[in-house]
């Protein structure tokens, strides 16, 4: 099946606890519909760079997933219709990264990260 990570933003006025529940209830939307949730991650909340629906921030919430389009088309189609979800991206990978993702490592690995690659 083909990979996908999910970035999503919901309102700031939710709750952590609501903001991770929306990640459990996507995750359970993507294995109705024979996918996966492989990995998950909630980024807390953050400033955005322009109001969206008249919110300067949000909570970030990121998913690597395993499914059928049909299954991501599905979890889009009823993020999209949910009135705490304000964005939503996804994009197809060829592979999954190891371990956490560049906004959950320490900012001091990727600065070094930065280093070497000049």
């Amino acid at each position: 099946m083909p990979l996908y990570e999910h970035v999503f933003i919901s309102r700031q006025d939710l709750s952590n606890t609501q903001a991770e529940g929306l990640i459990e209830h996507f995750g359970t939307v993507l294995a109705d519909n024979g996918g996966k949730l492989i990995d998950q991650e909630y980024w807390g909340v953050k400033t955005m760079a322009y109001k969206i629906n008249k919110n300067r921030k949000g909570h970030y919430a990121y998913l690597r997933t395993d499914a059928p389009a049909d299954a991501v088309q599905e979890m889009e189609r009823l993020m999209r219709l949910h009135d705490d979800v304000m964005r939503v991206l996804t994009i197809k990978v060829d592979t999954h990264e190891e371990g956490p993702s560049i906004q959950m490592q320490k900012r001091d690995d990727r600065d070094d990260r930065r280093r070497e690659r000049r």
